[in-house]
């Protein structure tokens, strides 16, 4: 299973709303997803299934990849990494997943799929971590496709 975790770009500080989940992307953010978004159109498979928060900003990063996607009230700032693998069914879903979200969550899901760990690794504004679950012998073991962010696609 591919599992491609992509944290919202760069979004406003505050909402005229005061509301964490009103928070839209400020026009360096617009870009930046643009130009994953382009990267992504050319390297996902198109069975490729994608998630995204109910956040603002992610809405507005997803719309970007000019797909369909489905919003995942699981995925929203305050999920967890048990909630986001049960909603991407790791590691025995038949699709690769991508999943538009947030740190710390991210950054955590990546730290515990590679080292077996929670760590607060982060995954920078915008950018892309691509993992791989595969079989090998008889173990599962987890790979880093590519890390890549808005500036290097």
């Amino acid at each position: 299973m591919d599992l491609i975790l992509w944290r919202h770009a760069e979004a406003f500080e505050t909402a005229d709303s005061g509301d964490d989940l009103d928070r839209a992307l400020t026009p360096k953010g617009e870009r930046q997803a643009q130009r994953m978004a382009e990267w992504l159109g050319r390297h996902l498979p198109s069975t490729t299934k994608v998630l995204a928060s109910p956040a603002k900003r992610c809405q507005q990063t997803a719309q970007a990849l000019d797909r369909k996607f489905k919003t995942v009230p699981a995925l929203a700032p305050d999920g967890t990494v048990e909630s986001l693998l049960a909603a991407v069914r790791w590691p025995d879903a038949r699709e690769p997943v991508l999943v538009v979200g947030h740190q710390p969550t991210l950054g955590l899901t990546a730290a515990y799929l590679m080292a077996g760990v929670m760590q607060p690794w982060s995954v920078k504004k915008a950018a892309v971590w691509w993992l791989r679950s595969r079989q090998r012998l008889l173990q599962r073991e987890v790979v880093l496709v590519t890390v890549r962010g808005p500036d290097n696609v």
